[in-house]
């Protein structure tokens, strides 16, 4: 709901895309993909910056074009943000990144499909063309928790591609966020360790159970991280399944996907961003604030630009933070 009714209201268009990139899949995404874009009031799109919007685990981007009650969906939040002078007129593109596994990390991956190559080589291009917006030296990303993962990932691995980056509440800290979790899953599969079957009973269930869904989030970055291509929608589990004791070969490969080991090799790369934001909130339950910090500390160390601020808050509910993201990413890519 818009603050304010009299603030210009731009629109939102809906397009479909199908895509190569995915084709083949082990976890049943489909490859015909919705992808909403929103454009400014005032404007056709033509000549402006692109941002991409993407989203966290269990949702979809278009949940974020949908109608919010007590809120503003993030069209209104743009309208509100460029009708007020606070961010220039941006064309931001909303994917569609959902799957059978509740989401996915926005890499490539032999299980999940090629979700970097998706964005990279499909959607900037489709709405590009269509739009007549971005081009080299204006796009940008922004995604907060699984979302902000992909923005964090995908700026280290292609700073000559994107050139700007928030990262909300992002996934990294993967001994801290996972570690610990890997006894949970394995009581949860205790009566139905395969995991072919407990995804099929979830998605049969009249109503999944919260801690499921945690579950089937645990399965999505096995799918994403170290898949196996001959197991049941490529999971395979970096511990042993009676002891639950790492294996180190499995846990590596997760390891070697964290930001945090990334940075390592790649953090030199950022420093040709015209923007990279970065926040958590102060009390985030997944840990990820200890993450954010020791990305913080990297980067300064490495000489890399970036905002870094952290926040009164959790990890929940926190699209408010946008208000500061979205008019940096905006004002470097003009």
């Amino acid at each position: 709901m818009h603050k304010d009714p009299n603030t210009p209201v731009g629109t939102v268009q809906r397009r479909f895309l199908d895509s190569q990139a995915l084709a083949g899949n082990l976890v049943g995404a489909p490859t015909r993909r919705q992808v909403d874009v929103y454009i400014p009031f005032g404007h056709d799109g033509r000549g402006l910056p692109l941002l991409v919007d993407v989203v966290g685990f269990t949702a979809g981007g278009p949940v974020h074009t949908n109608w919010k009650g007590f809120g503003e969906n993030l069209p209104e939040r743009l309208d509100r943000l460029i009708a007020t002078g606070q961010m220039p007129p941006v064309v931001v593109a909303f994917p569609d990144c959902f799957t059978r596994l509740g989401g996915n990390q926005y890499v490539n991956s032999v299980a999940m499909g090629r979700w970097d190559d998706f964005l990279r080589d499909e959607v900037v291009p489709f709405v590009e063309q269509q739009f007549h917006c971005g081009g080299a030296g204006r796009r940008g990303l922004f995604g907060k928790s699984s979302g902000g993962y992909g923005a964090m990932v995908h700026a280290l691995l292609h700073p000559d591609f994107w050139s700007a980056a928030a990262v909300h509440s992002g996934d990294m800290g993967f001994e801290l966020m996972y570690r610990h979790e890997f006894a949970q899953v394995l009581r949860a599969l205790a009566k139905q360790p395969d995991v072919g079957q407990w995804v099929d009973q979830f998605w049969a269930a009249r109503k999944p159970k919260d801690s499921d869904i945690y579950i089937l989030m645990m399965m999505a970055q096995a799918a994403s991280f170290d898949p196996d291509p001959t197991a049941p929608y490529g999971v395979r589990w970096p511990v042993t399944l009676d002891t639950c004791e790492l294996i180190e070969e499995r846990w590596a490969r997760w390891m070697a996907w964290d930001p945090l080991t990334l940075v390592e090799s790649h953090g030199p790369g950022l420093s040709a961003l015209k923007a990279l934001y970065i926040d958590c909130g102060d009390v985030d339950q997944y840990n990820l604030v200890y993450g954010a910090r020791r990305m913080h500390k990297r980067l300064d160390a490495l000489g890399v630009r970036h905002v870094y601020e952290e926040f009164d808050d959790d990890h929940s509910a926190i699209d408010y933070r946008m208000d500061v993201s979205l008019p940096i990413l905006a004002k470097a890519l003009e």
